[in-house]
């Protein structure tokens, strides 16, 4: 019994580990930069907004 108490001590210790390894190298990869081509525009939204249209 104690050797099965201390089995599941170090496999919830190792889970801990890789749990906490894994979320402080999340992020760290190469991320491409994000690239715009075309210029920004509304699209068919009005140039005023709502509040002042409707008086």
């Amino acid at each position: 019994m104690e050797i099965l108490s201390t089995v599941l001590i170090v496999l919830l210790l190792l889970v801990f580990a890789a749990t906490v390894s894994a979320l402080l190298q999340d992020g760290r990869g190469h991320t491409p930069p994000v690239e715009s081509h075309e210029a920004w525009s509304a699209l068919d939204l009005p140039s005023t907004n709502y509040t002042l249209r409707i008086f």
